[in-house]
């Protein structure tokens, strides 16, 4: 009875890690693509980002205030758009990905710009709008793994042979 349940659930748990294996990759591409563009549409329109005013701030010390803080985040919402459309889509993966890693290094900096912000107690607690930055680490994360497979390659079910070793 032991080898019967075994078997079943060896059986059931190869279908779900292969449909995982099969659809993941481009589920991931599609959930970034979702936020990338949600949240760069949202820039369009005044006050309704979270992140408005620090990518605004941030933006005016990284040009050295060549850009107005409307004109800033209106770019911000472009190069943001720009980026989950090309998530969305699928096609120029690098070039997308290229822009979103630079994007990520932006919203990074406001972490060192505006700590009194970012931070209650820097660099242990962070506000909310820290926290909301500290999290695209995962996004930048789904990006590497999404430039992983920009040669053709994906996810499998089984280890390979070098792997097991």
């Amino acid at each position: 009875m032991q080898g019967l349940i075994q078997g079943f659930y060896q059986r059931v748990d190869r279908q779900i890690t292969g449909w995982m294996a099969k659809h993941g990759l481009t589920i991931l591409r599609w959930s970034l693509g979702i936020i990338f563009l949600w949240f760069g549409a949202l820039k369009f329109f005044p006050h309704t980002s979270a992140a408005e005013g620090i990518a605004a701030r941030t933006i005016e010390l990284l040009t050295f205030g060549a850009l107005s803080p409307r004109v800033s985040v209106v770019l911000l919402a472009l190069w943001e758009c720009l980026i989950g459309i090309g998530l969305l889509v699928g096609i120029g993966m690098r070039f997308t990905l290229l822009l979103l890693f630079v994007q990520m290094m932006g919203t990074i900096t406001p972490l060192l710009f505006f700590p009194a912000e970012t931070f209650i107690r820097a660099p242990w607690v962070p506000t909310l709008e820290g926290q909301y930055i500290i999290k695209n680490l995962v996004l930048i994360s789904a990006g590497i793994v999404l430039g992983a497979t920009v040669r053709g390659g994906g996810l499998t079910v089984e280890a390979s042979e070098t792997q097991k070793l």
